[in-house]
């Protein structure tokens, strides 16, 4: 049976912090609690020394009916107590094979970057919900290893759990996992035009297809004609789904 433990991987342990690590966070979760209002984000973060949340968000959709208080101390128990049994293995999965990616990062590249993936919370109706956390190292100890992880989590534009993506914001590359065949893959950088973004940011202020036409002087069939590449290239049916794509892979 896995226990909490179970998600605190031995390549990432973390012990005998230094008083340099420590002056990294002085005041550093009023910056993530105004940051979570400012943005209305799902965030929590992670000490994998303490192993457990060290802050969670007011934000309703990670809470599933608790306080953020509640969340707090429950911790990982949150996931045992609403992660279905096959996420929650996929979960324990994603985290190791994660830390083994992260050990093969250069060491001074080992903040740059962040693994996404989606996975099912039960509801207090007992529905399931499926969610995609983006997961970012917040402090590295002088060893090298993750001491605090910021985790955003939003609706998942997918249709079913995995889809496990490192990205690495410097090189601008990303890996996907392949769960049949355990190994990493490389994934081809997806590129949009200067008009394909030009269409997405009027996109995400409200604009409506003729509004976006009149704005950027064409017709509102070559808006669609554009629109109908995005949702290709980002392999999405609308343009909710490719906004939230586009924010959470850096492609704008």
């Amino acid at each position: 049976m896995s226990d909490i433990n179970s998600f605190f991987s031995s390549n990432n342990t973390v012990w005998n912090i230094t008083e340099t690590d420590a002056k990294q966070i002085n005041n550093y979760l009023a910056v993530v609690d105004a940051f979570s209002r400012a943005t209305n984000k799902s965030i929590y973060i992670i000490d994998y020394e303490k192993k457990g949340f060290e802050y969670v968000s007011s934000n309703p959709l990670f809470l599933n009916g608790h306080s953020r208080e509640e969340v707090l101390e429950m911790g990982y128990e949150f996931y045992f107590k609403y992660v279905p049994k096959e996420d929650l293995e996929l979960l324990l999965k994603i985290n190791a094979v994660g830390f083994e990616f992260y050990e093969t990062i250069e060491l001074e590249q080992r903040k740059d970057g962040s693994i996404s993936y989606d996975f099912h919370i039960k509801t207090a109706d007992g529905n399931l919900v499926l969610i995609n956390q983006q997961l970012t190292p917040l402090f590295l100890t002088e060893r090298g290893k993750i001491w605090k992880a910021i985790c955003i989590v939003s609706l998942s534009e997918n249709k079913k759990s995995g889809n496990i993506i490192i990205h690495r914001n410097s090189l601008n590359e990303s890996f996907e996992y392949d769960l049949q065949d355990e190994t990493w893959r490389r994934l081809e950088q997806i590129v949009l035009t200067d008009r394909e973004k030009e269409i997405m940011q009027y996109s995400i202020r409200g604009h409506s297809i003729n509004e976006i036409a009149d704005r950027i002087f064409v017709s509102p069939d070559t808006v669609k004609f554009h629109r109908k590449k995005i949702f290709e290239k980002l392999n999405v049916a609308n343009i909710s789904e490719a906004v939230s794509y586009a924010t959470r892979n850096n492609l704008l």
